[in-house]
């Protein structure tokens, strides 16, 4: 049997960055109505939208079963939840994740957006310090592919910068993945560490690094609808991705719009575009 290779040419990298910008512009759209009184359907029609603009199509409705363009997943429930009618409320810590398919190439990232709520500032600084601790691990992991060797040196600096900031759990049972042709593609890609060294990270590596962070214990259950995973414990969820591609002259962060330049400073990383 002829294994396919997870790397991809030079020219197809080239072909994932406008599905990566879809993917941007999907969750930009979509973050500007996480607020109080929004539903979380009018963001998903908001999202998808915005990837009709850039001339793409959601892929997550190719997915089968699944109808909508984005995932909702809002307080306790930590991916794959199905935007509906229910109204967002002060203090929600909502995750929005989404994706676009472009000229056959596909891109893939999520957000999670703290809604304000001067009554309770407490829980909203709790659950934005979740948020934050979340999105600073994908961005370590990203930093971490910039130098690593092997992909699963990824996980390592996500777990690391997450139990240095707290008693936070990862979940384990979803992890990253392969992007290109098909939205999910081998390998996979941990949050944590593993004693597997993982594929050599080498020029045409295409991943969606998403780091799922919950503020109690990692166990889950899926809904009744058979698609949103929820905390056991009730505890809040936080999920951030991206789509990160390793070419020749460096990393490049296809779905945000400046390639990952401000996340990757931080870590003292500089992003290369895609020649």
């Amino acid at each position: 049997m002829i294994r396919k290779s997870i790397y991809k040419s030079p020219a197809q990298l080239r072909l994932m960055v406008e599905p990566g910008l879809a993917t941007a512009a999907s969750l930009a759209a979509a973050r500007e109505l996480i607020v109080a009184g929004s539903t979380t359907l009018q963001i998903d029609r908001a999202a998808e939208a915005a990837i009709v603009a850039r001339g793409g199509a959601s892929n997550f409705k190719l997915e089968p079963g699944y109808r909508h363009t984005v995932c909702a997943s809002v307080n306790d429930d930590i991916v794959h939840g199905i935007p509906n009618d229910r109204v967002l409320e002060p203090g929600d810590i909502v995750s929005i994740d989404s994706g676009a398919i472009l000229g056959g190439w596909n891109g893939d990232a999520a957000i999670t957006v703290v809604v304000p709520d001067p009554a309770r500032p407490e829980l909203v600084a709790d659950r934005q310090r979740l948020a934050d601790v979340a999105e600073g691990s994908l961005w370590a992991g990203i930093a971490r592919l910039a130098r690593a060797r092997h992909l699963n040196e990824v996980g390592e600096s996500v777990e690391d910068y997450v139990r240095e900031r707290g008693d936070y759990g990862i979940l384990t049972d979803y992890v990253g993945h392969g992007i290109g042709r098909s939205m999910h593609e081998a390998p996979p890609v941990f949050n944590y560490r593993v004693k597997q060294r993982g594929p050599e990270v080498k020029p045409g590596l295409v991943v969606a690094i998403e780091p799922m962070v919950v503020g109690g214990s990692i166990d889950s259950f899926i809904r009744e609808d058979d698609w949103t995973v929820a905390t056991e414990d009730g505890s809040d969820a936080a999920h951030w991705e991206h789509s990160v591609a390793v070419h020749r002259d460096g990393i490049w962060v296809l779905t945000a719009v400046d390639g990952g330049a401000a996340g990757l400073a931080p870590f003292g990383v500089t992003p290369v575009p895609i020649a």
